[in-house]
């Protein structure tokens, strides 16, 4: 090649060279960063849970991140008595259902916060005709069963944890009210029912989360359940 080529060559536009891709982090199966979840549930019954199970919630959440599911409302049911309920409850926040049959889009968004003494969950449902329900809640790792649920208004609830046929099963057991730093057991003739939630992989990336409340005189009072997807 001659001197005059060798220049035209130089002067052409070369191709930028290509950035490396970014290594993806490999994550071990079943590697654990948060343990609260298993501490409670013991190992034993931790190991039976499908690993997608124990991934979810064994995720470590810094100040700044947030988990986030999408997914889809595929029925809510309110009994006569249970309506009554959902609307006496708007007064501490509306922790429950307030649409019978609402189907549609919801979003699940979960964040840790230390000022809560646990996670914090925002759910969000879409209402027919409505603006979306909104309801707030904290899951604190305290109390006499290591779990409790605050909605707000210093009403929460403890909560027992276990697994149940291959689902993570959240059960109440008992609500209280918190005052000024004094924590004081609601009598349980006052209680609105036994709650019971439950977690229950469906594979692919995908879960079910369903709750229902049941009480000892007018039965289930409420019933809603949701499939989400993995963030």
């Amino acid at each position: 090649m001659s001197v005059v080529d060798k220049r035209k060559v130089a002067l052409q536009p070369q191709p930028l060279p290509h950035a490396a891709p970014a290594a993806a982090v490999p994550i071990a199966p079943g590697a654990i960063e948060d343990l609260r979840f298993r501490a409670l549930v013991g190992e034993r019954a931790w190991g039976e849970l499908p690993e997608a199970v124990r991934r979810r919630f064994s995720k470590c959440l810094g100040p700044n991140e947030a988990l986030v599911y999408q997914g889809l409302v595929t029925a809510t049911r309110l009994s006569p008595a249970g309506r009554v309920l959902s609307f006496l409850a708007r007064a501490i926040g509306s922790p429950l259902p307030l649409t019978d049959g609402a189907t549609g889009p919801a979003v699940v968004i979960v964040t840790e916060d230390a000022g809560l003494g646990g996670q914090s969950w925002l759910r969000i449902y879409a209402r027919p005709g409505r603006f979306p329900q909104a309801i707030h809640s904290a899951k604190r790792f305290s109390g006499p069963t290591g779990l409790e649920e605050y909605v707000g208004c210093g009403i929460g609830m403890a909560l027992r944890v276990g697994v149940e046929e291959g689902a993570l099963a959240f059960r109440s057991a008992g609500y209280f009210v918190q005052i000024a730093g004094w924590r004081l057991p609601i009598p349980r003739l006052l209680h609105p029912g036994q709650m019971q939630i439950v977690h229950r992989d469906l594979g692919a990336g995908s879960f079910e989360f369903a709750l229902s409340l049941t009480h000892r005189v007018f039965g289930r009072l409420v019933h809603q359940a949701a499939v989400f997807h993995d963030a």
